[in-house]
């Protein structure tokens, strides 16, 4: 079900040969393409840079809105490979180089969905299966990981990381009703239509301007209007997963920015008050933007990733090999 895929010769971080960079990262990287039964999607591992390192625990990332998990996205990846977790990352449907209408997720569930075959198939394969589970969401991602979680078997996964949630719509950023009224009168035709106003997420996400503009340059980023069904669907959605965080059992660590102009800290703050988890955390920083780790100066973003990997490790030693997530 999966193929391999050509190397590329845009990066973000220059002309220097893929395998060569990854090496110097730390890690080994792989692409391929993998079948879902809604399309193809790509997809990349991040393992540790020796090959007789056991991998401590696995963890299988979500990018977010636009975005795609071949640019900036890597660097979480990679990082996470360096603390000695088995990386595995998807473009989302629609996003990317995987299937689908650029940026349409009219249906976020069957999205969610064929992410989560994918992860499903490497953490249930005999290599991994013995090993921690970790889902890790990063914005709208976090939306499509939460939902992976509630499609989930209760003892799939070990714990679950956000960072910047998209849970909470904050109110610039909310689709209009009476444009979602107006198109809705067209019975689905104006469903893809890119027409709902953009209010110039990327810059209300990133607060480095030097990675602002890497971030920019991205090839794949998705850079026209938000589609009519895809804003309706988020809206959906937020308001389903609000109404059931109390059915989040898993271990959990949400982060968020006090300055997050893209998704609302209050998402994380609500999940932290009414998830059932008995292990579970928040972690909220002064004065950040959205994009914690990509879009942060260095200083700032390796605190958040101080705190994620205190949090996964500790999690590791706590739940060890083969637990449930129902802690």
């Amino acid at each position: 079900m999966a193929s391999d895929v050509p190397a590329t010769t845009a990066n973000f971080w220059g002309d220097m040969p893929e395998e060569e960079y990854y090496a110097s990262q730390g890690v080994r990287n792989s692409k391929s393409y993998f079948e879902t039964p809604n399309g193809k999607l790509f997809t990349q591992s991040f393992l540790p840079l020796d090959p007789n390192i056991s991998p401590k625990g696995t963890v299988y990332m979500t990018h977010g809105y636009g975005s795609d998990t071949g640019w900036l996205f890597q660097k979480i990846c990679i990082n996470y490979a360096t603390w000695g977790y088995a990386v595995f990352a998807a473009d989302l449907l629609g996003h990317g180089r995987s299937d689908g209408v650029r940026c349409y997720m009219g249906d976020l569930e069957k999205t969610a969905a064929s992410s989560l075959y994918y992860f499903k198939s490497v953490r249930n394969s005999d290599e991994y299966k013995h090993l921690p589970a970790f889902l890790f969401g990063e914005s709208m991602g976090g939306l499509a990981t939460l939902l992976m979680y509630f499609q989930s078997e209760p003892d799939t996964w070990t714990g679950l990381i956000f960072s910047a949630p998209l849970f909470v719509i904050p109110e610039p950023m909310k689709p209009s009703k009476v444009h979602l009224f107006m198109y809705g009168l067209l019975f689905g035709f104006a469903d893809t239509w890119a027409a709902m106003p953009d209010n110039k997420m990327v810059g209300k996400a990133i607060r480095d301007t030097e990675k602002l503009k890497i971030i920019a340059s991205n090839p794949r980023r998705y850079t026209g209007k938000p589609r009519v069904g895809t804003m309706r669907e988020i809206a959906r959605q937020c308001e389903y997963v609000q109404n059931n965080f109390h059915k989040v059992t898993a271990p959990f660590l949400t982060v968020h920015g006090t300055s997050d102009g893209v998704t609302c800290p209050t998402g994380s703050k609500l999940l932290y008050e009414k998830a059932s988890s008995k292990d579970k955390s928040l972690k909220l920083y002064d004065g950040m933007y959205h994009s914690l780790i990509q879009g942060e100066p260095d200083d700032a973003a390796n605190l958040v990733l101080a705190d994620m990997r205190a949090w996964i490790d500790e999690r590791v030693e706590r739940y060890g090999p083969k637990c449930n997530g129902s802690a």
